[in-house]
């Protein structure tokens, strides 16, 4: 028997030695605002507990653009876009709860209505009264929520590679979501998240390869290892999905809509930007050939031409006010 009991010992302890070396542990708030965070950052507090992460950019008095990044990325998605539009539009981003610098939210709620009332709390905290609302992936299905449920404060929606369509191909999901989705595997994965598989998922989601950059890696990596964000990811996970029905989109007719994705993308493939065309008839539709599933990363001036033609149909700036009105 005592042989026995030292034989578990040494195996628990080699098993207890092994976890420690992989264990991929949080990284501090305050290490990842100093790293992350910029002179336009700014932490809104909308409850105790909770401050999101929002950066407000560009002319007060230009028409404004709000932007929600996909599940697991962060506002630094919308950088090349910010680059590309911020002289002419007032653009905004934000960490939604669960994800970047802003962290878990105390309620634990996390599903698409949930973070489109955060979105409307953080434009009533900007003083915002009426703008145009795109998102990527996840964000664009928290778009389309934050649409139907304030439709007085949207202009215009922007759908990037959405989720939420209903198509009979389901994609092929990135090695970290699957992972995070599976019940057996959700504990340890609060707790050992290599970089490796960070690596391989966002080589998964993209096209332009040169968009998964070392750095970008690091990002996405470090920033899944804020306090509460891999406990969110796989309470978001275990959720069940929320596609829309088609019926369901009928409030936005008249609405303008552009319907921008990557021909590549593997996650959510044209078929579903065709559901969404489907759903919504007037919408504008472009497909980026060789972009895959992130196109403000993957081919950030082509997509970003693509959504200032759009705004200046639906949203012009004051100048192109102007010039519309200049005698030719």
């Amino acid at each position: 028997m005592r042989k026995l009991l030292a034989g578990l010992a040494v195996v628990a302890g080699l098993l207890v030695a092994a976890f420690l070396a992989v264990r991929t542990p949080d990284i501090p708030a305050e290490v990842l605002r100093a790293r992350y965070a910029n002179a336009a950052s700014q932490f809104l507090d909308l409850a105790p507990g909770f401050a999101v992460h929002v950066r407000d950019e560009g002319p007060r008095d230009a028409p404004v653009l709000l932007l929600l990044h996909g599940s697991n990325a962060s506002l630094h998605t919308w950088e090349p876009w910010v680059e590309r539009l911020g002289q002419d539009y007032r653009v905004v981003t934000l960490d939604l709860q669960g994800h970047g610098l802003t962290g878990p939210i105390p309620s634990g709620c996390y599903t698409g209505s949930c973070m489109a009332e955060t979105v409307e709390r953080v434009r009533a905290r900007l003083g915002i009264e009426r703008m145009a609302v795109g998102g990527n992936s996840m964000g664009g299905l928290v778009a389309i929520r934050y649409a139907l449920a304030h439709p007085e404060r949207v202009s215009a929606l922007i759908l990037v590679d959405s989720a939420g369509a209903q198509f009979r191909n389901g994609g092929s999901r990135p090695l970290g979501f699957r992972i995070a989705a599976m019940p057996g595997a959700r504990t340890l994965a609060e707790q050992i998240t290599p970089r490796a598989m960070i690596a391989r998922s966002l080589d998964q989601s993209t096209s332009v390869k040169a968009a998964a950059t070392p750095e970008k890696v690091d990002r996405y990596w470090e920033l899944l290892r804020h306090p509460g964000n891999r406990a969110a990811t796989i309470a978001r996970f275990a959720a069940p999905r929320e596609p829309f029905g088609a019926e369901t989109l009928k409030p936005l007719a008249g609405l303008p809509v552009l319907i921008l994705w990557g021909r590549e993308d593997r996650l959510f493939p044209p078929e579903a930007a065709a559901w969404f065309k489907a759903a919504l008839p007037e919408a504008e539709l472009v497909i980026l050939d060789g972009v895959g599933h992130i196109p403000q990363e993957e081919a950030p001036d082509a997509s970003a031409e693509a959504v200032r033609a759009f705004l200046e149909r639906h949203a012009p700036t004051p100048a192109r006010i102007r010039a519309l009105q200049s005698p030719a």
